[in-house]
């Protein structure tokens, strides 16, 4: 099966507190750095989502209808 670009799939495993770790490749492909808020979402039906950050201010001022978003990012 050939792998569809731009789609990517990582097994990470849950810790004792919930925690995850994400994987390098993940956080270097998406930029995340320690200390970046992520935003996470869940569908029962669906599951887990993790948008990229950059959608951070757009999905909360959508949802919440905010100026500024937690983070003092706009």
């Amino acid at each position: 099966m050939k792998k569809p670009q731009g789609k990517y799939a990582w097994s990470v495993t849950v810790g004792t507190k919930g925690q995850i770790v994400i994987p390098k490749e993940a956080r270097d492909l998406f930029h995340i750095e320690p200390g970046d808020t992520l935003l996470l979402l869940g569908d029962r039906e669906q599951g887990i989502a993790i948008p990229p950050k950059s959608t951070f201010t757009t999905l909360f001022s959508h949802f919440f209808g905010a100026q500024d978003a937690p983070d003092g990012k706009k």
